[in-house]
């Protein structure tokens, strides 16, 4: 153990994950999404991509925690059980596609990936329709593949849930706990096929305290009246993320 926390202390690139993991606290402990997509380009220019998975969920997994008793008692959790019951089907297919690709096409699909969704949560697209049973679990399912082929399983449920004329603060309690939901999946997933990556796992760990006090931080920002003004810089920080986050920066 000694020499796993060793080898994380001395990861390159290691500044860049705890600069990435702040930001991505704040703005998820605020919105109740958005931090997949800042700290993938990220880890997926540091680590290989199932190590980057890892580090991925084990931040993850952690920071949300503080509020997810709030999450419970604001959001919708029936709401939350439909989506996750698309992406437990779903998200093994996105690993298997994942463990098709190498380390230089990950990186670019995630980086391409994230700037697409976030081009389209930007646009102000969202579906006008009826918000059917169905189509929550099919927009659960399609999160479910991207969360397992690039780790960005919100934008398509924000997407719909945008749609929607639930409160702001609704619509962030039920993100908080669908992601977590997927969290604790990719960790049942990972323990069944021995792919938790021991360096990714103590890098994550000794991020988990910073990625924890940022969500909280966030969460007490929390103002529905400031809501544009956050997206906004939201917007920026994870756009910021997905550009430095290009292969094309390496070596």
């Amino acid at each position: 153990m000694p020499d796993l926390v060793t080898a994380a202390l001395a990861l390159p690139g290691l500044w860049w994950l705890v600069l990435a993991i702040t930001a991505a606290g704040l703005v998820r402990g605020f919105t109740g999404f958005g931090s997949a997509m800042i700290i993938m380009p990220a880890a997926s220019s540091v680590l290989d991509p199932f190590a980057a998975l890892a580090f991925l969920t084990v931040v993850e997994f952690w920071g949300p925690l503080p509020n997810l008793r709030a999450a419970w008692r604001e959001g919708v959790p029936a709401e939350a059980a439909r989506l996750l019951a698309g992406a437990a089907i779903a998200l093994p297919l996105g690993l298997w596609a994942l463990s098709m690709l190498d380390a230089a096409v990950f990186g670019w699909s995630v980086s391409v990936i994230v700037l697409v969704l976030l081009v389209l949560v930007m646009s102000g697209w969202r579906y006008s329709g009826t918000l059917r049973r169905s189509m929550v679990s099919g927009v659960g399912a399609l999160g479910g593949f991207l969360g397992g082929i690039a780790g960005v399983p919100g934008p398509p449920v924000i997407m719909l849930y945008m749609a929607s004329a639930l409160p702001i603060a609704v619509i962030r309690a039920n993100f908080l706990l669908y992601l977590l939901g997927i969290d604790l999946m990719m960790i049942a997933v990972f323990l069944i096929f021995g792919l938790l990556d021991p360096l990714a796992v103590t890098v994550g760990l000794l991020c988990v305290p910073l990625y924890m006090l940022a969500n909280v931080v966030g969460a007490r920002l929390f103002d529905p009246a400031a809501e544009r003004l956050f997206r906004a810089v939201a917007y920026i920080v994870i756009a910021a993320s997905a550009v430095l986050g290009l292969p094309v920066w390496e070596g």
